[in-house]
């Protein structure tokens, strides 16, 4: 594919486009006079192509010929082309087990029945059999919500005659809470979700708000359409809601560095990047990452595309700054009282544009201005390349700002000496001053009065105190922002208000890093980088899409609002597919288009290519975007139901279970492992939401430079929390989730690649987090009856809700006995094991057993 001799074979136009040479290599209907045909079959091995390499055979080459002959017709890569409503197969069959648990049904449940089975049909397969009525149970559960059922709610489904008994179960699981926690793990990896900002530093950062909004969404079952918008432009929707901004923090998981001296439009850039692969891989299963330096070599994405997208990101208030801004405030109810009481006094002595304006401010702290925007710095510099720090008698310039409505500012700094002046003057820095004001001692946001002025003007910030060292910043300032007059200045009302607006301003409510858009004095201009260097721009760019796609509707603004529609248009090809081929290797363990991140050429064919379109269309149409609807679809066919047991000739021929003749038999995740232990254990909290919480974790994992931040285990439930909730350190992340294939969270993760290594058992056996559940589980098994092979029996049970098979149950006795061999002669083992002083040896024995039974493949696995 690559192009040679101004030569490329890639998209049509170049192949039909004039070579290096000034022929032609290929002439529609001609194929005679066509370049291509004369050097492939040419006898000169210096004009013969492939050159240096074996000719083409006889009928490769009259291939090339009749197609050149036939108008060289040039067909799409099939994620390209819209979905079209497949014909359902109609396979002949007979009954089968295959069906309800009962068996009562037949083979062919829905259309996803139909697919598969006409493939299996041509392959000469059979499908498997139902899974066992507790397999079936515990498979769903898992897949569903994540954990186990309790022994109450096996036994309700166990002992049931009701034909539609996991049907009901399926619609229940759906509508559980818990259901929303375990999908939100699968998000979470793609929305790069952690609780730091990574890098160096690797500071800790408040977002835990946009995991709970995730939870929340996936249990109310938020249309897709609207779960993609609120993410990637929640902000520019009418009048936004707390909620709908904490969702485009899906944007904010973004690292940041704060480590000294980085240059933060670097960082800001390297954010934006990050942003721009990660939306076209999580909706589109695009990987775009390669266009940022080159025109895709594989699929139809030229270097413009990339920076054409770029444009919808890059006007975004977020500079890599310590302070994660913009941040939604969220007050207490209190301070919300005091938040409603200054805006409407503004309203009632202002104008209504600027109580908006004030109530905007209050609850993100946008539009401000960071130091970056200074220059000419006289005797002073940017500390830290972040802060603008101005030595006595020094200055600094700000370019060309519109003094319109601008008639007080708000100033963020700090400094630890008294005596300090700053004055602003125009366009020069003798120039007139508009404000002189003193500056107080400590770390505040203070307000000052500036001197009405008209039309743009240079902004030259001048500071001063001559009781400091003459090294010494008079102050560092942070952020400044410019606003109307606030009323009725230097009256008791006006200044009590004052009072009280500067005391919200200097609150510190809860935040959440968010997503504003620039206005237009602030906005930027996107320029290509010239081989992908940031820092070498080329041509300026506008926001578009790649022209190879869906085009970008006439009606639709151009910013991230508008590129989120475009992503839902009925007209786009890949997000509906890229979606629902997502959810399915949910189930199955593997997508029907193994490469979930990836649909172009180079990306794995799909298995399935009618059945992926059927679902696709289904989800988009019948389900109008609803997860909740396509997963009840895939949950209830026969096809999910089959017993995941599997013949030696098939586990031959097919592996992988692409063919889908026997359900899914995969190792569960780590937030399933470990859930699925609190869970048989009675120690899994039910607590939903909150900031997030730190269980059981080996001493000396963590190393946080430049800051005191340390792991300290949780107390109480919070130590028995759902994973979704552990807190996940970037640099650091929790070592038993890395393990089994977790992700570190900093760089968007489609799919986890499983693997299987001894360190994983040595994780289940060892790490306290397990053990600690086998100490509960222990007494569970032992309250159950007097008799080792009953206590057996009792924790398999509450693991797998089915008895445990003799031989098995042997296997597990035997091991019963020798560790109570072993600690009735060892005490101090004993009681180290159990972690309590006077334990006995059956206890600890038993322990050894539960243990055991929590590390079983059947334990570790679906099925």
């Amino acid at each position: 594919m690559k192009r040679n001799a101004n030569y490329s074979l890639l998209f049509r136009h170049e192949a039909l486009d004039t070579a290096e040479s000034g022929k032609t290599p290929i002439l529609p209907g001609d194929a005679a006079h066509s370049e291509l045909i004369r050097r492939i079959t040419s006898s000169d091995p210096e004009v013969r192509m492939p050159y240096k390499e074996s000719p083409l055979s006889q009928d490769e080459i009259d291939i090339l010929k009749r197609w050149i002959d036939q108008g060289a017709p040039w067909g799409d890569h099939w994620a390209y082309l819209p979905p079209k409503p497949p014909i359902v197969p109609n396979p002949a069959v007979a009954l089968s087990s295959v069906g309800d648990p009962a068996g009562q049904s037949p083979m062919l449940i829905n259309p996803i029945d139909n697919f598969v089975v006409a493939r299996l049909q041509a392959e000469k397969l059979m499908p498997s059999p139902t899974a066992s009525k507790p397999d079936l149970m515990r498979r769903v559960y898992l897949d569903l919500v994540g954990v186990p059922p309790s022994m109450e709610q096996a036994q309700a489904f166990l002992s049931s005659t009701d034909p539609l008994a996991y049907e009901k179960l399926v619609d229940s699981l759906l509508a559980s809470p818990r259901f929303g926690e375990k999908w939100a793990s699968w998000w979470l990896d793609m929305a790069r979700y952690a609780d730091t900002k990574g890098y160096e530093k690797d500071n800790g950062r408040s977002i835990w708000k946009y995991r709970d909004w995730v939870i929340d969404a996936l249990n109310a079952d938020k249309p897709f359409d609207e779960f993609t918008r609120e993410q990637l432009a929640g902000d520019l929707l009418d009048h936004p809601t707390d909620n709908q901004l904490i969702a485009t923090a899906f944007h904010r998981n973004t690292m940041n560095n704060d480590e000294g001296g980085t240059d933060d439009e670097e960082f800001r850039v390297a954010a934006l990047i990050d942003r721009i692969g990660t939306t076209w891989e999580v909706w589109q299963s695009t990987t775009m990452a390669c266009v940022q330096c080159h025109t895709h070599p594989y699929d139809p994405f030229v270097h413009k595309d990339y920076y054409r997208t770029m444009a919808f990101f890059n006007n975004t208030r977020d500079e890599d700054v310590p302070g994660d801004y913009p941040n939604l405030r969220q007050y207490s109810k209190e301070d919300q009282g005091e938040v409603q009481k200054v805006t409407e006094w503004i309203r009632a002595k202002g104008s209504s544009d600027q109580a908006t304006a004030t109530a905007f401010f209050l609850k993100t702290m946008e539009p401000k201005y960071h130091p970056h925007v200074f220059d000419e710095i006289t005797n002073g510099s940017l500390l830290d390349n972040k802060w603008l720090g101005i030595r006595n008698g020094g200055h600094a310039r700000m370019r060309k700002i519109n003094m319109q409505h601008k008639q007080s500012l708000l100033f963020n700094y700090w400094t630890s000496t008294a005596g300090g002046t700053f004055t602003i003057r125009l366009d020069a820095v003798d120039g007139p001053v508009i404000a002189h004001h003193a500056i107080e001692k400590g770390d505040r946001v203070a307000m000052y009065d500036l001197k009405p002025a008209e039309g743009v003007h240079d902004l030259y910030f001048s500071f001063d105190n001559g009781g400091i060292a003459p090294g010494a910043a008079v102050c560092a300032v942070e952020w400044l922002a410019f606003g109307d007059a606030f009323p009725e200045v230097n009256t008791s009302n006006g200044d009590a208000m004052r009072r009280e607006y500067l005391k919200l301003l200097n609150a510190k409510p809860t935040q959440t890093p968010i997503m504003i858009e620039n206005g237009p004095e602030q906005a930027r201009t996107t320029q290509v980088f010239i081989r992908g260097n940031w820092m070498v721009r080329g041509d300026t760019v506008t926001a578009d899409v790649p022209a190879s796609l869906n085009p970008f509707p006439n009606n639709q603004p151009n910013n991230r609002l508008g590129f989120a529609n475009w992503l839902m248009a009925p007209e786009n090809p890949l997000t509906a597919r890229a979606i629902t081929n997502r959810v399915w290797e949910q189930f199955f363990g593997i997508g029907i288009v193994e490469s979930l991140e990836d649909f172009g050429t180079q990306g794995a064919a799909p298995s399935h290519p009618e059945l992926l379109d059927w679902l696709a269309l289904r989800f988009r149409v019948d389900h109008q975007w609803h997860l909740k609807p396509l997963i009840r679809d895939i949950a209830l066919s026969a096809t999910y139901r089959q017993d995941s047991r599997v013949s030696q000739e098939l586990q031959a021929r097919d592996p992988q279970n692409r063919l889908l003749a026997r359900g899914p038999r995969v190792r569960l995740s780590f937030e399933q492992l470990r859930d699925q232990a609190l869970a048989v254990a009675g120690l899994l909290s039910t607590r939903m939401h909150g900031p997030s919480v730190m269980p059981y974790q080996p001493a000396g994992i963590w190393s946080s430079v430049y800051s005191s931040e340390k792991w300290k285990e949780s107390e109480g439930e919070d130590r028995y929390r759902r994973s979704v909730y552990t807190y996940m350190k970037r640099t650091s992340p929790y070592p038993s989730m890395m393990m089994f294939d977790g992700s570190s969270r900093e760089v968007c993760t489609s799919r986890r690649i499983r693997t299987n290594t001894p360190l994983q058992a040595l994780v289940t056996m060892n790490d306290s987090s397990f053990l600690v559940v086998a100490r509960h589980l222990a007494p569970l098994m032992m309250a159950h009856s007097d008799n080792v092979g009953e206590q057996v029996n009792q924790g398999y049970q509450r693991i797998m809700f089915r008895e445990m098979a003799p031989s098995k149950r042997a296997v597990m006795e035997r091991l019963y006995n020798d560790a109570l061999a072993f600690y009735r002669t060892h005490d101090a083992d004993a009681e180290k094991l159990m972690a309590k002083k006077g334990t006995s040896a059956e206890a600890a024995a038993i322990t050894v057993v539960a243990n055991a039974l929590l590390n079983l493949d059947e334990t570790i696995v679906k099925n």
